[in-house]
């Protein structure tokens, strides 16, 4: 079976799912990950229902499996604070349903930030948004990601996923998708990731496991600051990574890049390549600005 490596691709107005697909296979990706709309406003298109058949008729042609597909719920949804509930829940259920339209059953969404109410009242308000906005119609799984811990962000521990997978009613409505820039951020030695999974497993469970984000760190571990890099030019390292998206246990995980475009230039065709060689090549920025 194809690795299933991706990244981060657009949607835009014009031609939505299909130009995802076909950046996509710019790229030489076997899946990839989008904003239905910006990630920090409630501005959106409706779904088109014609560019969206087109888009799944290439995906077939060139073998992109759409359960392998993810969409990034927007930043502007904060589910841990409770000033905005009623919206979040709204907006929340709204972006399932574009989701569904698209036919992407995976919704990758940060837990939150509680903004000094606390861990406990914060995971108490993503728990209640999150019973409020799933229904045993939703087609979607919503998929924690785990978070660096800057500032008042949930998730940034198993023990915190697994609070909230546990007050939510629907649970096979809900994933995890593990970011290894936030983990190693949030304190996580990614050098021996087996440990780390057994880890998860023992708290969380693997069967939660969804989604891999694939990023280097700019940061040292433990420091709670989130900052991507470009793989192997980070503290995390090639050869760590290249150990995390072959490991046997994440076989079928699709694995999404998020790390920075070099100047304007986005890096995923490069990156990708690297891992499928699984060889580190140190002039990547200077081969993409050239």
């Amino acid at each position: 079976m194809d690795l299933i490596i991706g990244s981060h691709v657009s949607f835009n107005s014009s031609e939505q799912l299909l130009g995802s697909v076909k950046e996509t296979l710019g790229y030489g990706a076997t899946t990839f990950m989008f904003y239905t709309g910006a990630p920090q406003n409630t501005v959106r298109v409706p779904i088109n229902l014609e560019l969206t058949k087109e888009a799944l008729i290439l995906m077939s042609e060139n073998n992109i499996d759409i359960k392998n597909v993810v969409v990034h719920a927007p930043y502007i949804i904060n589910l841990a604070n409770s000033n905005n509930f009623d919206f979040n829940v709204r907006f929340l259920k709204e972006e399932l349903s574009r989701v569904e339209a698209l036919g992407v059953d995976k919704l990758v969404l940060h837990p939150g930030s509680h903004v000094n109410l606390g861990v406990d009242v914060g995971i108490k308000n993503i728990v209640d948004s999150l019973n409020m906005a799933l229904d045993d119609d939703t087609k979607v799984t919503i998929c924690l990601e785990t978070m660096a811990g800057k500032g008042t962000e949930l998730g940034k521990s198993f023990d915190e996923i697994k609070k909230i997978i546990d007050g939510v009613k629907l649970k096979d409505k809900i994933g995890v998708c593990m970011d290894t820039c936030h983990l190693n951020d949030a304190g996580y030695d990614l050098k021996d990731f087996d440990t780390i999974l057994d880890e998860f497993d023992k708290i969380v469970g693997l069967k939660y496991l969804k989604v891999i984000h694939i990023n280097d760190s700019k940061n040292l571990i433990s420091t709670h600051k989130d900052r991507h890099e470009n793989i192997g030019f980070g503290t995390i390292g090639f050869d760590t990574l290249i150990n995390i998206i072959y490991n046997d246990r994440l076989k079928g995980i699709p694995k999404i890049l998020e790390t920075p475009y070099v100047e304007k230039y986005p890096p995923y065709k490069y990156e990708i390549e690297m891992i499928r060689n699984k060889k580190f090549n140190p002039n990547l920025k200077e081969d993409i600005l050239k």
